[in-house]
């Protein structure tokens, strides 16, 4: 049984989740089970064509948290940590299964940046992870602690984007 490793994809440049999501795409090219679970975004919302194609490949999908404050000025934090936890519940069942061989947590690292979840329920998570289970966290402002806790950390450098000449996200480029 091969040992699983926990990732971490961080920084302030594009590609965090395009990193994970071609990780998953090799998993289960290798006839890997793949469990992608994303929060604070929103499907329904921004359209994302990712989730139609990982589900095409076979990849199971859960979202939690869909809602952020930065999008959804009048959300109630309340009730994002509330959701963020049920995440974390929902994980720990995700462990007891036992049928995945990688484990997306997309975005988690926003919910811990934002307060939503503290650092020692994050660090729980990754602690209590089987073995053979190789987890990917992806987000904005990993903390030295998750860092160290990693074997595999990508820091991902924003050097230039066009958002800041202006042009505004584009469709099958970053949704």
């Amino acid at each position: 049984m091969r040992k699983g490793l926990i990732q971490v994809y961080t920084g302030n440049g594009k590609g965090k989740t395009t990193a994970a999501l071609g990780l998953a795409l090799r998993a289960v090219g290798h006839n890997l089970k793949v469990c992608y679970i994303y929060f604070h975004k929103d499907p329904e919302k921004w359209e994302y064509g990712e989730h139609d194609a990982l589900q095409k490949l076979g990849v199971d999908i859960f979202g939690f948290a869909k809602k952020h404050p930065h999008f959804f000025k009048k959300i109630n934090p309340n009730e994002i940590r509330k959701e963020c936890i049920e995440g974390l519940e929902f994980i720990k069942k995700i462990y007891q299964e036992d049928k995945y061989g990688i484990l997306i947590l997309d975005e988690i690292i926003i919910a811990l940046r934002d307060g939503f979840l503290k650092e020692e329920e994050v660090l729980e998570t990754l602690d209590s992870k089987p073995a053979h289970l190789e987890l990917i966290l992806t987000g904005r402002g990993a903390t030295q602690r998750m860092i160290k806790k990693a074997d595999l950390v990508s820091e991902i450098k924003k050097v230039k984007h066009p958002y800041d000449i202006g042009v505004r996200r584009r469709k099958g480029i970053e949704y």
